[in-house]
């Protein structure tokens, strides 16, 4: 099928709002401003598509671009899985626009305490809603979402994102929507529109263009139900910041439990199957690594160079090796690898995905001086939440450059969104050094 991309005027940053109002009140309602018709327009012509057909449609949340369904039809939500090359027993997180969409997937259209809405959730809602916030509900029986949402659990995840394009289109779509990445299976999350073309053209219909996502990595998932609650995937909300609200000093991180090692149905999105990952080979160094403080050790330098049948200018019947580094805190430019003065690359960053970071690169040697491949050297860095925005792009364009293998410094795993950095990383690392 032909993919199409269309532009949303101006990111869509004016289509609609919130009640002013207390507390819980304000989310009751999104509300479309009439007067923003050129991208109204482009919103309708997508939310019919939602109503009416089978492919779904990418867009873009503050997070990164999901790939929306109506999460009511199983045919339409199959469309998800049928694109990303997804496995089944993997759940999708549910969109809403507004608390009237939310009841009414619950089965209560009541705003106050009878609203079907678990008393533990509200203080989170109040603070982070909208928001790159995910909670676990139970699933009524029955339940208006189909099967396939929840892969067979008795709980869906459900979020309601900031993006005003996002609120707009479900609110037009008038049901909600299932919308995990817009990525193929296991490969780096789109945080812009020519990433998702770049996974998925010809397998969906349409790509809403609404410019960068300014998150950068997925919305954190939070269980409830139990006791303590427990964090279920690290995302764009910290385990401090949870800590704050009431009911939450106790929060958890249950983000590497037997699920991730493939032993157990995965309780929520990323918990069990390899993600995030480029086609090269990634080692990733974790901040305990104490081998190498300001870059790539030894060995790891030597395992850059080819060296195979003897011949220096060949790797496995091809040459020369391409080598990309990611830098955050701690590694010097080209992480210690021989590649002399480094030199600014053409295609500067990632344009597309609206981050800054620039490329460099230099001639990798070996240790007679010969040059056996070219080294791609990019710095997000010291700010975590810099380093979250850019680490998926970062990841795809050096893919886009050919690099085999890519070096990254990773970061201490606190309890802000350094953690979802680092969650991403250890899914998307073929091998670690801690």
């Amino acid at each position: 099928m032909e993919t199409r991309v269309v532009v949303v005027p101006s990111g869509g940053q004016q289509l609609g709002h919130f009640d002013d109002a207390e507390g819980l009140a304000r989310l009751d309602e999104w509300r479309i401003r009439p007067d923003a018709r050129e991208a109204i327009a482009a919103l309708e012509a997508a939310a019919r598509h939602l109503r009416t057909r089978d492919t779904p449609v990418a867009f873009p949340t503050e997070t990164v671009y999901g790939l929306g369904a109506d999460a009511t039809r199983s045919r339409s939500v199959k469309g998800i899985y049928a694109a990303k090359g997804r496995p089944s027993d993997n759940p999708l997180i549910v969109h809403v626009s507004d608390l009237h969409m939310l009841r009414g997937l619950l089965g209560s259209k009541d705003g106050g305490h009878h609203d079907g809405i678990p008393a533990r959730y509200k203080p989170l809602m109040e603070r982070f809603w909208p928001g790159p916030l995910t909670i676990l509900l139970p699933n009524p029986d029955p339940s208006p979402l189909a099967p396939e949402v929840t892969a067979g659990l008795d709980s869906f995840g459900v979020r309601m994102p900031s993006s005003p394009l996002a609120l707009t289109l479900i609110k037009l779509a008038g049901v909600p929507l299932a919308a995990p990445s817009a990525n193929a299976s296991t490969k780096p999350s789109p945080t812009a529109a020519q990433h998702v073309k770049d996974d998925l053209d010809g397998r969906i219909e349409l790509i809403l263009d609404g410019g960068p996502c300014p998150v950068g990595v997925e919305s954190t998932v939070v269980d409830g139900l139990c006791d303590p609650p427990v964090v279920l995937r690290p995302g764009g909300i910290g385990m401090e910041e949870l800590r704050s609200c009431p009911g939450w000093e106790s929060v958890v991180k249950a983000y590497r439990d037997q699920s991730e090692e493939g032993k157990a149905a995965p309780r929520a999105p990323g918990m069990k199957y390899k993600h995030y990952s480029p086609k090269a080979r990634v080692v990733l160094y974790e901040s305990s690594y104490q081998g190498e403080a300001e870059g790539i050790v030894p060995s790891d330098m030597e395992s850059a160079h080819p060296t195979a049948n003897g011949d220096a200018h060949q790797t496995n019947g091809h040459a020369p090796r391409r080598i990309g580094v990611i830098r955050t805190k701690r590694w010097k430019p080209a992480a210690g690898l021989n590649c002399g003065e480094l030199r600014r690359a053409s295609g500067q960053g990632d344009a597309q995905s609206g981050t800054s970071y620039d490329v460099f690169t230099g001639d990798l040697k070996d240790k007679d001086g010969e040059i056996v491949g070219q080294v791609f050297d990019i710095s997000l860095g010291t700010d975590t939440r810099g380093i979250a925005q850019g680490l998926f792009s970062a990841l795809r364009d050096l893919d886009r450059r050919g690099a085999e293998m890519i070096f990254v410094d990773g970061i201490e795993d606190e309890l802000d969104i350094a953690a979802a950095v680092m969650n991403r990383l250890r899914k998307a690392a073929s091998e670690t050094r801690a």
